[in-house]
């Protein structure tokens, strides 16, 4: 294997970016395998992140196979895996992070752009057969939907792993609350590696260079050198120039693309990789979801071949089968981290049986509606009020995106409702999953603020409301207000026996109140991972930590609609 370090891409505006590059040791011209982000190609993953490392070793001990590890790097293919296939791995700094100098301004318009001519750099270097392909988790997964909006000439197709597409929705603001994600990421995992932290940083375990270098600058000018995507998120309520400048417009997106999912991913990814596969302009995509920590997959051997089959196809012209491959492919999750593989044709499944369960005044929940008028309050900063069927008698899978509606007032203008659909065991211990951020997450989560009610009717379905965010509707205190709450799409088979539940809240769900204590974690894992809602400039307690009641009434019963598949 070749490596040329530090590669120059100049920019149209004269900034010089750097990308390491992988390449295959024989002279040739072979596909591209590109990535685009600011977490400094340098940071040796088990240096930068010991606890995800850890984690993903004992959860797919075969990344250790075949690879001596020491280029891996966080959310990126494995050159070792990847280059002796004939393929060439091109990792770029994006501006101002890494070794790259320039403005720090995530997900903005600049960076798209930058990106679209990195891919353009890729395809006319000489050991390019001029196709790229597009790879990685996350940050290297949600840029891609911008820059495959740009349409690259040479962009051959993209990998989305696990990538949100709406920046308000997804990242910024859950149904309107500020997400507490923005501010802890950033200072972490951005600014941490932004372009002249230099010698104040990590060094690189290969190279022994900084991988924020290489020149080290003063505090005052690395602030000068960054944006303030926490401050905008918590100033900018509603969506404004500045969200939308973020946001893709789908439909002008024409490459081949794979969209992977995880069912435990609520708080960021997963509704974006349901959305774009659904909305995205390419003739050919698919759409796969698994389950598991946000990285397992993306190395596993299970993730691996399905990626190599992919690319295998469309950068190469191989005979991978991949024409053979199921538009919609789905790991069933059951209990106890037990997944099936199954085949669909499309999302969500056509033969879904949309069920309303009803929540009852005595706080059972089944598909009966109840027919007493009733009010029930339970205080917002509370657990809330959880809604529980009967023990269920025969095996119930539930499968598909979820919404509710609810008749809410609250003591104040505003109130804040948090949703979760949970999953309870015979002996009523509640059964949680690994999900991508956290190893205690329930079944399903939804978010909306009561002022933010409005629906855009032209996007919203029965079971994807879609909320504008365009304008506040404060609540007259003790006047209830119609709400739909979208839960964000999910998958669980529950077992006979086990009991469903929803439980309304005005705050974050917790599992049981304790840390999971991870060694090495990056923040507390208490059922939602680091998306929390718990910021008091944008939560005052004086408005949201206040009683609030829901309403039972003639037809007007809140109710849960579940995408019920049934058994064969």
């Amino acid at each position: 294997m070749k490596i040329d370090w530090d590669a120059p891409i100049e920019m149209e505006d004269g900034i010089v970016l750097r990308a390491d590059v992988f390449r295959p040791g024989t002279a040739g011209r072979y596909p591209v395998i590109l990535s685009y982000g600011p977490y400094a190609k340098g940071l040796a993953f088990q240096e930068g992140y010991p606890s995800m490392w850890a984690r993903l070793v004992r959860a797919a001990p075969e990344v250790l196979e075949g690879s001596s590890n020491q280029y891996q790097c966080w959310e990126l293919v494995d050159p070792e895996k990847w280059v002796p296939d004939g393929y060439v791995c091109v990792r770029v700094d994006s501006r101002g992070a890494g070794r790259s100098p320039g403005k720090i301004d995530i997900w903005s318009p600049r960076e798209a752009r930058d990106f679209y001519h990195c891919i353009e750099w890729a395809a006319a270097q000489p050991w390019s057969n001029g196709k790229v392909g597009l790879n990685g988790i996350s940050y290297f997964a949600t840029n891609q939907w911008q820059v495959g909006a740009l349409r690259p000439p040479h962009l051959a197709a993209m990998c989305v792993w696990e990538g949100f597409s709406d920046y308000y929705r997804e990242l910024a603001r859950h149904g309107g609350i500020l997400s507490g994600f923005i501010d802890s990421w950033y200072e972490r995992q951005v600014l941490r590696m932004q372009h002249g932290v230099g010698e104040r940083g990590a060094r690189s375990r290969v190279t022994g260079e900084p991988v924020a270098g290489p020149e080290t600058l003063p505090a005052e000018l690395l602030a000068q050198n960054t944006t303030d995507p926490g401050g905008e998120a918590r100033r900018r309520r509603l969506v404004d120039d500045y969200y939308r400048e973020r946001m893709v417009d789908f439909a002008k997106i024409e490459a081949p693309l794979l969209s992977a999912a995880n069912w435990g991913g609520q708080g960021l990814h997963p509704r974006g990789n349901y959305e774009g596969y659904l909305a995205a302009g390419s003739r050919q995509k698919w759409l796969e979801v698994h389950g598991d920590t946000h990285f397992t997959h993306f190395y596993s051997n299970y993730g691996m071949r399905l990626q190599k089959r992919f690319f295998g196809h469309f950068l190469k012209g191989e005979d991978t089968g991949w024409p053979k491959q199921p538009r919609v492919s789905l790991n069933i999750r059951r209990p106890g981290e037990r997944f099936t593989l199954r085949a669909e044709n499309e999302w969500p499944l056509a033969r879904t049986k949309w069920t309303r369960f009803y929540l009852h005044s005595d706080l059972a929940l089944g598909p009966a509606e109840p027919v007493a008028s009733k009010e029930v309050a339970y205080e917002a900063q509370g657990d809330g009020l959880t809604f529980s069927t009967p023990p269920i008698r025969d095996e119930l899978e539930i499968t598909g995106p979820v919404a509710a509606k609810l008749w809410l007032s609250s003591e104040t203008a505003d109130a804040d409702v948090f949703l979760v659909l949970r999953v309870f065991d015979p002996a009523g211990k509640e059964v949680t999953f690994v999900g991508s951020n956290d190893p205690r997450t329930p079944v399903a989560l939804g978010w909306l603020r009561a002022s933010h009610r409005k629906l855009d009717a032209r996007r919203s379905q029965p079971y994807r409301p879609w909320h504008s965010h365009d304008e506040e509707q404060p609540l007259a205190p003790g006047v209830p207000v119609e709400l739909d709450v979208e839960l964000w799409p999910t998958c669980i088979v529950v077992p006979p026996g086990h009991r469903l539940a929803l439980t309304v809240r005005g705050k974050d769900y917790e599992y049981d109140g304790t840390d999971a204590g991870i060694a090495n974690a990056p923040y507390p894992m208490k059922g939602v991972g680091p998306f929390t809602h718990a910021d008091q400039r944008d939560r005052p307690p004086a408005i949201f930590g206040r009683r609030c009641t829901l309403h039972f009434a003639a037809g007007k019963m809140p109710y849960v609609l579940l995408p019920i598949i049934p058994g064969n």
